[in-house]
């Protein structure tokens, strides 16, 4: 019995690479399973980033929110990039797949003393026993793939050399916390780069599309359910209630442009050309956790008309306000752009600066409420962008021909 038998005689099956030119490809079960585990992490951290802005900790709060969410988002985004190429389904991915679940579940745990009291010590548990189940399935790759042996060994290998710099961390001072984790952020970016240099994996443009709009939903959702408690409270505090139902109707007013932008257009033609997956992957961490952070802004904006945050108004609509701005913009760099004209790239691009300007309502005597009114006006008036100049299900992007091919 030959070498490249010997998986199979151990019970352990060979890993296959999938076509990335498979028709209907989408979501599978286990993917929609994973993506909801790792929305408890992304709703753990917003709940934690609610509590320091409502304490006016906004700088350290917002800080630490962007670290944990780092660690949420890299670790779903290296899962969905080789599900997309080796999704092989059998029993060891599986118990693979759920292992990573794990580690996020500690992961969402971690979240809250980390962003507390800076105790990383949890929080670098699960995201290392995440990133060494991938490290795993790259290992499989290797073992039964030839042909991306050696990608597959330098995934593995980078990955595994980061988590090692990821325990240090946790034994690092305070004040050199900050400045390693931006290297090893850097690190963690640089080792997809590398190991494609040695050859590309086959993954799916219109399953990453896919992949990539299932989460934004996920975490639009926060926002959606933000905006029905702001229904609730408007019943129990009767003396606000002009202004929590204002507040609801915005917030989900904004989730629905939100929602409406993200999903106009398809960016899988422009990710035919492969080199814009990487580009493509790592400008999504501003769109979702800008899409997180807008569900705490609602939530802030709540507790400032309940009198129970310690904001200023003007902050607790800058709170709303700038998420959703980042999103707008995101998007728009991500998706849109290559949809559009000139003229309408800058409307986007104005859209996204008057809806961060509405807190400056606040220094001319206009409430929060009707300040987040007059946002969710914007966001109504880039929907009627969309429709009115045929965006939505328009034309084949400017930068991409329509019969471009993987690279």
């Amino acid at each position: 019995m030959g070498a490249a038998e010997h998986p199979r005689r151990l019970g352990i099956p060979k890993t296959r690479a999938r076509d990335p030119l498979e028709v209907f490809r989408s979501s599978s079960p286990l993917e929609l399973f994973l993506d909801l585990v790792f929305a408890i992490a992304v709703s753990l951290s917003s709940a934690q980033l609610f509590r320091a802005e409502t304490s006016a900790h906004i700088g350290e709060g917002v800080v630490a929110y962007l670290m944990v969410f780092f660690a949420v988002w890299w670790a779903w985004m290296n899962f969905t990039w080789f599900a997309s190429a080796f999704d092989s389904d059998d029993w060891l991915y599986r118990v693979l797949t759920l292992s990573q679940m794990a580690g996020a579940i500690v992961l969402a745990v971690g979240a809250t003393p980390a962003m507390v009291s800076g105790d990383f010590g949890l929080i670098i548990g699960g995201y290392v026993v995440m990133r060494l189940a991938l490290v795993a399935q790259w290992v499989r790759v290797a073992c039964g793939q030839p042909e991306f042996r050696r990608t597959a060994l330098r995934f593995a290998i980078g990955v595994s050399a980061v988590q090692v710099f990821w325990v240090l961390f946790a034994f690092v001072p305070d004040h050199w916390s900050k400045p390693l984790f931006c290297v090893l952020v850097i690190a963690e970016l640089a080792v997809p780069a590398f190991a494609e240099s040695a050859g590309q994996t086959p993954w799916h443009p219109g399953h990453i599309v896919d992949r990539f709009g299932s989460f934004t939903l996920i975490v639009l959702a926060e926002s959606v359910l933000a905006a029905t408690t702001a229904a609730a409270n408007a019943i129990e505090e009767a003396t606000h209630l002009t202004d929590f139902v204002l507040i609801g109707f915005s917030g989900f007013a904004l989730a629905a442009g939100m929602w409406w932008i993200y999903f106009s257009t398809d960016a899988g033609e422009w990710l035919q050309n492969r080199r814009n997956g990487l580009p493509f992957g790592i400008g999504h961490y501003l769109v979702f956790a800008a899409a997180g952070a807008f569900s705490t802004g609602i939530k802030v904006l709540l507790d400032y008309e309940a009198g129970r945050a310690a904001v200023t108004a003007a902050e607790a609509m800058l709170l709303l306000a700038v998420p959703v701005a980042v999103f707008i913009l995101g998007v728009w760099a991500l998706i849109l752009r290559r949809h559009l004209t000139s003229a309408q790239s800058a409307c986007f691009v104005l859209g996204a600066a008057l809806v961060a300007l509405c807190p400056l309502l606040a220094f001319a005597g206009v409430t929060p409420p009707v300040a987040a009114l007059v946002a969710a006006g914007v966001m109504a008036a880039l929907v009627v962008v969309i429709e009115v100049w045929g965006v939505r299900g328009g034309s084949t992007p400017r930068s991409v021909s329509s019969r471009a091919v993987p690279a």
